[in-house]
């Protein structure tokens, strides 16, 4: 492998919608990462009436648009498809509002038809849960916010 194509590799890598890329080839390991770009929007700037609000429709907006996450991000290892529960009829490893510890298990990412135990770095309460159960994730993405 030249320089020119390792050059061709990363252009690819950086207008792809890719967040990671590993290529192995002989001797050669290449590893090629990026961070995906993220958009907070702030509450105010959400509008989910249109036209004049009611009194009612106020206080409707108010409970479904939620602060900012004040939590640590816990992301996403790998790319792969996220689920809540051991099995579709299992209850979920964790809810919001519920405490876990260090090492608790609070999902799992099947890769390549091998399930990953996402574990809880540290004790907690989990303030939300950011993906669908058999969604697909990407390497980095945050799959829960922990408090």
């Amino acid at each position: 492998m030249d320089l020119n194509q390792i050059m061709t590799l990363i252009q690819a890598v950086s207008d792809s919608n890719l967040t990671g890329f590993f290529l192995e080839e002989g001797n050669i390991k290449l590893k090629l990462e990026k961070t995906p770009k993220c958009t907070v929007v702030e509450p105010e700037e959400i509008s989910l009436f249109s036209g004049k609000e009611s009194e009612e429709e106020k206080e409707q907006k108010e409970e479904v648009i939620s602060p900012v996450l004040k939590g640590e991000m816990v992301k996403s290892p790998l790319v792969g498809t996220f689920y809540m529960a051991s099995s579709p009829e299992a209850e979920p490893y964790v809810k919001v509002g519920e405490s876990v510890k260090k090492g608790q298990v609070l999902g799992i990412i099947e890769a390549m038809k091998l399930m990953n135990e996402i574990e809880a770095e540290r004790d907690g309460v989990i303030e939300a849960v950011l993906v669908e159960n058999g969604q697909l994730v990407e390497y980095g993405q945050p799959l829960f916010s922990m408090i």
